[in-house]
């Protein structure tokens, strides 16, 4: 069994769905290696780039059969504000640091990082160590989909911008 397409959360029918892959962050930071399933089969993802594997996200398998991949819980860092305003101000924080962080409304969920604890707490933020499914941002360093949703069902949106027009040029609009 091999996979070298991903197919993104959201995008792909359910019934399709042979297998699971779980895994925690790292383990779903990947591009090629044998995948233990949870049906004891195993998989070799075989990508052209390491990416992330996302919560929801489909692993093609060669036969058309669907892996689906599940992000298990981890220990992480919950970092929360005095209001929306310190919560916004941290995240930018964050964000310099070019740390894998997991933005919601009223919390923001990064890796155990002791420097980074204490970055928080120097700027007046709360840190609970809580358990959860990580499923960050990925940014400039994944393919596509830089904005992250919790929940998939609402990639409706489709990506027709960049058609090729016929003339031979990619429009940007």
């Amino acid at each position: 069994m091999r996979c070298s397409e991903i197919l993104p959360a959201g995008s792909w029918d359910r019934s399709r769905e042979c297998d699971v892959f779980s895994a925690d962050y790292e383990g779903r930071h990947r591009r090629r290696m044998m995948l233990d399933l949870r049906s004891g089969e195993r998989m070799l993802l075989d990508l052209e780039h390491a990416r992330l594997l996302r919560a929801g996200d489909g692993l093609l398998l060669e036969d058309g059969r669907v892996v689906r991949v599940e992000a298990q819980e981890e220990d992480l860092l919950e970092v929360t504000g005095h209001d929306t305003l310190h919560l916004l101000r941290m995240a930018w924080h964050l964000g310099n640091r070019h740390l894998p962080a997991m933005i919601e409304e009223k919390r923001i969920l990064i890796r155990n990082d002791h420097v980074i604890a204490d970055m928080v707490r120097g700027l007046g933020g709360h840190i609970h160590t809580v358990r959860a499914p990580f499923d960050p941002e990925t940014g400039a360093y994944s393919s596509g989909h830089a904005h992250s949703h919790n929940h998939g069902e609402t990639h409706a949106h489709s990506h027709e911008h960049e058609h090729d027009h016929g003339d031979g040029h990619h429009h940007h609009h």
